[in-house]
């Protein structure tokens, strides 16, 4: 499975924002910026999780983004939801009923096992992914990553 790049932004973005203090919001630019990142797209990017609310915008000279709920309460699996979809990467096109190969639509009645064992895996991955939340993330930072983030991404409050 091939996500696209967006999804490495905007888990890395809601982790960096679940660092800031409550209230404290950083702009698409610090954003893109404390990451080296285009700003343009990083801005329309984010608002896939304002959309999914998981963020929150606001605008004026002291907007942008801050987490919509407590990180305890946004999992990474909605953050790549919001930005990829749910939808399987496996489709079963029943192949094995094609060519010199082909099995008969009788010798298909159960379901492909290929189809099964990756629709388990995919359901594995997103049963990890809807098991770690952004708290569980930051609990697991070294002790002063937090403070750095949040010096070198907002400045001092």
């Amino acid at each position: 499975m091939k996500l696209p790049v967006s999804t490495e932004w905007l888990l890395h973005c809601a982790t960096s924002l679940a660092q800031l203090g409550v209230g404290t919001t950083a702009s698409a630019a610090q954003l893109a910026q404390y990451f080296d990142l285009p700003a343009p797209y990083l801005a329309k990017q984010l608002q896939a999780l304002v959309r999914a609310g998981l963020l929150n915008a606001t605008t004026g000279p002291r907007g942008g983004f801050r987490l919509a709920r407590p990180a305890a309460e946004i999992t990474l699996l909605q953050i790549v939801e919001a930005v990829d979809g749910g939808a399987s990467p496996y489709e079963c096109r029943e192949i094995r009923q094609q060519g010199r190969g082909g099995l008969s639509s009788e010798e298909c009645r159960d379901r492909c096992i290929l189809a099964v064992k990756m629709a388990e895996a995919h359901e594995a991955w997103r049963a990890s992914l809807a098991a770690t939340s952004l708290a569980d993330l930051l609990a697991e930072l070294p002790e002063w990553a937090p403070e750095r983030t949040r010096r070198r991404l907002v400045g001092p409050q």
